[in-house]
């Protein structure tokens, strides 16, 4: 209902019923209508509406088993002893239309009452807003500047410039996190002997670091805190080893769980033994590393497991000193054939592959094959990753396209077994067990 809030004073709600079947213009007509003369001509409904001091009646029927029912609906900015008059002068109203009816004013609202209710309601919503707000910026404003001065603490440390504590250049014993925010989660904590790797390609500088102090390294419960780790192992030496909670980062933690995890960081050699990693683990010059660590050093007495252990490592057998990248470990892939004219006109597989990325050549189309090299569906390139993701069946590729790292992973993460396109694009990892063919090793 459409009010003029500048003019209405109060509401008259009133119920109908009819014994037949009515529409709105007849109860507006039996409103005019029956009350006209009635009043007097002081309160004819016709003049006071033209002078717009009774609103636009509102009514609301619906009929159903041959009677109708509804809602009357007048605004009024009249007083209150006349707007009650023309409300009692609803009730004389016996007929609408051809049918009998009755009308009963449930009641006359007061709509400047309502409007100040919600005022009142809503001034209470925003007065409590206001004393929660005035309650915390006390706190919130010593925590701000408190974390303010931790924060500031932070420093660069060494020719690389890593994020770490202030305490760092002085402390006998650090804790090696992977990034700045990390570093700043544990300043906020109180811990200031922190730095960051930054990446998974370790610093000289913490390398340098390992073999002057008492290393702790405290990583993410995800793969990449298990990737840094052991790139640590590999080319530091590390003393303890402390995990976040599966699923975890460390600049997510509170202080509760930080020290949690420091308290129950385990000894480096306890965890390569427990998880296989002594061909991984670094090896300083004169230092032969058995399964329970460098000669010379106590073993120590075993522990239970970490209670969300992670998935086992295997070895890769690798030169102890030279760190590298890491891979996923797989069996060694078989050695691709030599792409003479003579092999390629031999290897039934090959010429398929090659006649296949013939015919599509130009197309900007891939053929996803199955482990009978039968094509299971052809697609554009430019949706072959997203295919690629739920082809379950899918165990080579043939497109005319450019492979990048992004197809070679997937393909990898699916279990297939070759991918061909027409050129390779810049690859910095190839996926064991995945030949890769272009065109120009399918040539004739």
């Amino acid at each position: 209902m459409n009010i003029d809030p500048s003019t209405t004073k109060y509401l008259i709600q009133a119920r109908l019923e009819a014994e037949g079947i009515v529409e709105k213009p007849d109860v507006v007509g039996a409103v005019f209508g029956q009350t006209e003369g009635l009043l007097g001509d002081e309160l004819d409904l016709r003049d006071l509406q033209k002078s717009g001091r009774i609103g636009r009646i509102e009514v609301d029927v619906q009929s159903k088993k041959g009677r109708s029912e509804g809602s009357v609906l007048i605004p009024s900015s009249l007083d209150q002893v006349e707007t009650s008059i023309l409300a009692a002068a609803l009730e004389t109203i016996d007929r609408v239309g051809p049918c009998k009816a009755t009308i009963k004013v449930d009641k006359v609202e007061d709509v400047r009452v309502t409007k100040r209710n919600k005022i009142i309601e809503r001034a209470r919503q925003l007065l409590a807003a206001m004393v929660e707000s005035s309650k915390t910026s006390g706190m919130d404003l010593l925590d701000e500047v408190k974390q303010s001065v931790q924060v500031s603490e932070i420093v660069s440390y060494g020719p690389e410039r890593l994020p770490a504590g202030p305490n760092v250049a002085d402390s006998d014993a650090i804790i090696v996190v992977e990034g700045r925010q990390d570093v700043l989660n544990l300043l906020r904590s109180g811990i200031k002997n922190a730095i960051a790797v930054e990446g998974t390609n370790v610093p000289k500088t913490i390398q340098e670091l390992c073999k002057e102090r008492a290393v702790t390294a405290f990583v993410d419960g995800d793969r990449g805190g298990d990737l840094i780790l052991r790139e640590l192992l590999q080319v530091g030496e590390i003393d303890f080893i402390a995990r976040a909670p599966r699923g975890k980062e460390v600049e997510e933690l509170t202080q509760k769980q930080i020290m949690k995890c420091l308290r129950n960081k385990i000894p480096a050699d306890q965890y390569v033994e427990m998880y296989g990693l002594s061909g991984q683990v670094y090896k300083a010059e004169g230092e032969d590393v058995g399964p329970m660590g460098p000669e010379g050093r106590a073993p120590q007495p075993p522990r239970p497991l970490p209670p969300e252990p992670r998935g086992e490592f295997r070895p890769e057998p690798r030169e102890p000193r030279e760190p590298r990248e890491f891979r996923e470990p797989r069996e060694a892939p078989p050695a691709p054939p030599v792409l003479t004219p003579t092999t390629k006109a031999l290897n039934p597989k090959l010429e398929k592959y090659r006649e296949m990325l013939l015919a599509i050549g130009g197309s900007s189309k891939a053929r996803l094959l199955d482990d009978a090299d039968g094509v299971v569906a052809e697609v554009p390139v430019r949706e072959l990753v997203d295919t690629l993701k739920t082809a379950k069946q899918t165990r080579a590729v043939v497109f005319d396209g450019i492979i990048t790292q992004r197809i070679l992973d997937i393909a990898s993460e699916m279990s297939m077994h070759s991918v061909v396109g027409t050129k390779m694009g810049t690859i910095t990892k190839q996926p064991a067990g995945v030949e890769v063919w272009t065109r120009s090793d399918l040539a004739p």
